[in-house]
């Protein structure tokens, strides 16, 4: 999946006493109602967020992830590359990679149909 937008929050690395280490980021979209997203990147992933600072427009490639842990249930978005970009060019919506391509052909109900004239009351 990808969502475009601009970046709110880079958060500092947090290591963990495994060794395991994670970074997050917070990114904004720009729709008419913006959402403010947090994205967290693992491992070696986490010197990527070296590249950016506030207010730089991304595109954020991620995953998303779920897990069960002592019967609660939580949701990840698993940020695996960032790129320098554009929202207005990109678009700001999450998009997915499998997403069908919007048809292009000419609804019925465009002028010229037979629906047109018709003198139903509403």
């Amino acid at each position: 999946m990808e969502l475009a937008g601009k970046v709110k929050v880079i958060f500092d690395k947090q290591t963990f006493g495994s060794g395991f280490e994670k970074r997050e980021i917070v990114v904004t979209t720009a729709e008419q109602y913006p959402q403010d997203i947090k994205f967290e990147v693992y491992k070696e992933k986490c010197a990527m967020l070296d590249n950016f600072k506030v207010n730089d427009e991304v595109n954020v490639h991620f995953n998303l992830r779920g897990n069960e842990y002592n019967g609660k249930y939580f949701v990840n978005l698993n940020a695996w590359k960032i790129d320098k970009g554009s929202t207005a060019a990109s678009g700001a919506n999450v998009v997915p990679d499998n997403a069908a391509p919007l048809p292009t052909s000419e609804s019925p109900f465009d002028s010229g149909s037979d629906f047109e004239g018709d003198d139903l009351p509403f």
